[in-house]
């Protein structure tokens, strides 16, 4: 048997070969393993949502998912928050976990991170003197008066969109692996990718436009996703004012004619219908009974 193996430079998981090996563990299950350990850390995508990218269909799935819950690589909660909604944390791990090895580091991952100050005094402010002119003087212009800053598009996007916007990142390496990224690469990218989906634009059309027609070779695949980004970025829908509400219908009325009936008024009528065409009527023939004015 012959074997020639190239050690990847860039874009690679470390697999254990126990996992590939496992006795007990499915070709799904294997699969789904791998898959969800080789997607970038800003990713954060059910094992659901991975088995679908994987091509693994739904009873493949709930197998593959058993089985690595039985050997402990995946590890998940169901919690009840405050308000009542109910929320699944889980857990992948390269190597198999105990219960209570698993739990250590989900409340580890929980625990807020609080930067330590650093030890000792402050030092003191360094003070230099003004370097000597040795040449020519020379003609400095003042400068322009500071523009006031702005506030940061990103911070205006809502922090879903920017999720949904770095998934579609993340997820385009799935078509061509010359585009895989880092996961700071699609914390970058993703308020672009966000503002995108803000001005309409779905997310097929995102994908295809991150994705065709790709130059050869592909020498930084973020600096192409981040050209592509901008380059080809939708206008702005033009949005007119707010819409009317439209009025809901008027409550049922009592007719205030002879029919003692219920019905519902369009504007400000206060008989039904039969009782004003019978008003009408009567007005009409008494209009016509009158004998016309003398003229003067």
């Amino acid at each position: 048997m012959l074997r020639h193996v190239i050690a990847p430079a860039r874009f690679f998981s470390q697999v254990p070969n126990e996992i590939i090996r496992h006795p007990r563990l499915s070709a799904a299950a294997v699969r789904l393993l791998t898959w969800q350990l080789s997607l970038p850390e800003v990713v954060n995508q059910p094992l659901s949502e991975t088995a679908k990218e994987a091509g693994i269909k739904k009873t493949a799935f709930i197998r593959a998912k058993r089985e690595l819950i039985a050997e402990g690589y995946v590890h998940e909660w169901r919690r009840q928050g405050p308000s009542g909604r109910w929320t699944t944390t889980q857990l992948v791990s390269n190597t198999a976990l105990k219960a209570e090895e698993a739990k250590a580091l989900r409340d580890r991952a929980a625990r807020p991170t609080v930067a330590e100050p650093a030890v000792g005094e402050p030092d003191g402010r360094p003070v230099g003197r003004h370097p000597e002119n040795t040449e020519e003087n020379t003609y400095n212009p003042p400068s322009q008066p500071s523009q006031p800053s702005q506030p940061s598009a990103a911070s205006a996007l809502p922090p879903a969109l920017v999720e949904r916007g770095g998934l579609v990142v993340a997820s385009i390496s799935h078509r061509d692996r010359r585009l895989r990224l880092t996961g700071r690469d699609v914390q970058q990218l993703a308020p672009l990718a966000a503002e995108w989906l803000l001005r309409g634009a779905t997310v097929k059309e995102l994908r295809e436009a991150l994705t065709d027609g790709l130059p050869e070779p592909v020498h930084s695949a973020v600096a192409l996703v981040r050209n592509r980004l901008t380059r080809k970025m939708p206008p702005i829908p033009p949005f007119g004012g707010p819409a009317a509400p439209t009025p809901g219908p008027q409550p049922l009325r009592g007719c205030a004619g002879t029919c003692d009936r219920v019905f519902r008024p369009v504007a400000d009528e206060t008989m039904c219908r039969d009782c004003r065409q019978e008003v009408s009527g009567g007005l009409g023939g008494a209009l016509a009974a009158r004998p016309p004015a003398a003229a003067f």
